[in-house]
């Protein structure tokens, strides 16, 4: 029998997004399939509408019969699955742009060699 059991929640980070559900890594070793079914009990016709790739989430064990291949049936129906409510910013562009690192890579590229050059001298 394997460590997670059924009606346990747990942590994991989403490692992908199909038509048909998300998948979550729990740990080194096992590994989890929440279903589009039970993703809410409203109509989902995008997995991907409630979470993405590399979010950090909560999800219901809902069997666990198949412990011993290190997969895990998952639910985030009537739980509270985001760890955070907040929505990603969009980056605003600055006017400023692509300026500044215009203006400062001359310079990163200045020190660079410079400091190439010292430790060849040293060598």
């Amino acid at each position: 029998m394997g460590q997670y059991k059924k009606g346990e929640i747990v942590t994991g980070c989403v490692t992908g997004i199909e038509k048909y559900g998300i998948f979550v890594s729990l740990d080194e070793y096992y590994s989890g399939l929440i279903h589009i079914s039970e993703i809410s009990d409203f109509f989902v016709k995008n997995p991907a509408d409630y979470v993405y790739v590399g979010e950090t989430i909560r999800a219901l064990v809902i069997d666990d019969s198949d412990l011993e291949s290190y997969h895990v049936k998952l639910s985030i129906k009537n739980i509270d699955f985001k760890f955070s409510k907040k929505k990603r910013k969009k980056i605003i562009e600055t006017a400023s742009g692509f300026s500044t690192l215009q203006q400062s890579l001359p310079l990163w590229i200045l020190k660079k060699k410079k400091e190439v050059l010292l430790k060849m001298q040293k060598n």
